[in-house]
């Protein structure tokens, strides 16, 4: 396990959507054996999954106008009201304005030109995520795009990323974030997938056997969206909680024998 990179840009927080706390509570404390704190009702009954005494993720109930059971990834921002700025002036739109979250921090969310919503946090005193490279946190962040070019220079304009370009051939054009050496998050261009592939910013979580978590997801009520398979990347699978939330899984395999940490 490492510290997280904290640069402006890098993928620094995650928090679920649900529909029923009480059900994602049940799902997520059993499959990555994270706890979970109380409800805080001064913020409309937000709470956090620890990994040991570490916050690793955060859950709220779902607005009835909002999106609901969605995993939503957060990037660094050193001014989150200049970052949204930024977004509107690079094409993207503003979800959620600017909004202090207590002395935590201060938060908002916007969507990229490709339609995909990402969350922008300039931390108070909460960091967000500080720890990564163990079974049960993050490990990677990437996102699927069927407007590449354009979604890869905003990230670039918006966020300061310094973009290394990792493919760039028919059925693999991929970038990724690259910060003093360590790739930090990827974006994929899906165009070619078709209409009803799902697009949007995926969280793979990191596991030891990527099988046995699948039949784990199943028997605790969610669903194998797609099978696990090796990959040079390690051995992925797609799952969903019982509401349908969707995320991914990463594990060891023979051409990847240590993890991806963000």
């Amino acid at each position: 396990m490492r510290e997280r990179d904290t640069s402006p840009g890098a993928p620094c927080w995650i928090d679920l959507s649900a529909t029923d706390t009480g059900v994602a509570r049940a799902f997520y404390t059993r499959l990555f054996g994270w706890t979970a704190d109380e409800p805080d009702p001064e913020f409309g009954g937000y709470f956090m999954f620890k990994h040991g005494d570490v916050p690793v993720a955060g859950c709220m109930p779902a607005m009835p106008d909002g999106p609901h059971d969605v995993w939503a990834s957060y990037l660094t921002a050193e001014d989150a009201q200049k970052t949204l700025e930024a977004a509107t002036a690079h094409g993207g739109q503003v979800i959620v304005p600017v909004m202090q979250v207590g002395d935590a921090g201060t938060m908002g969310m916007v969507a990229d030109p490709g339609g995909s919503t990402i969350g922008v946090w300039q931390p108070g005193q909460f960091p967000g995520l500080t720890q990564v490279g163990e079974v049960g946190l993050p490990s990677w962040f990437e996102l699927h795009t069927n407007d590449y070019d354009t979604v890869v220079a905003f990230y670039r304009d918006v966020f300061g990323w310094t973009v290394e370009v990792a493919g760039d051939q028919p059925g693999f054009r991929y970038s990724v974030l690259n910060h003093d050496g360590n790739q930090l998050a990827g974006i994929m261009d899906a165009s070619d997938w078709g209409p009803a592939a799902p697009m949007g910013w995926n969280i793979y979580f990191w596991v030891a056997d990527a099988d046995a978590a699948l039949a784990q997801v199943e028997e605790l009520g969610g669903s194998v969206i797609v099978p696990a398979e090796d990959t040079p990347y390690g051995r992925l699978a797609t799952a969903a909680d019982p509401a349908g939330a969707r995320f991914r899984l990463m594990a060891a395999n023979d051409q990847m024998p240590g993890d991806t940490s963000a």
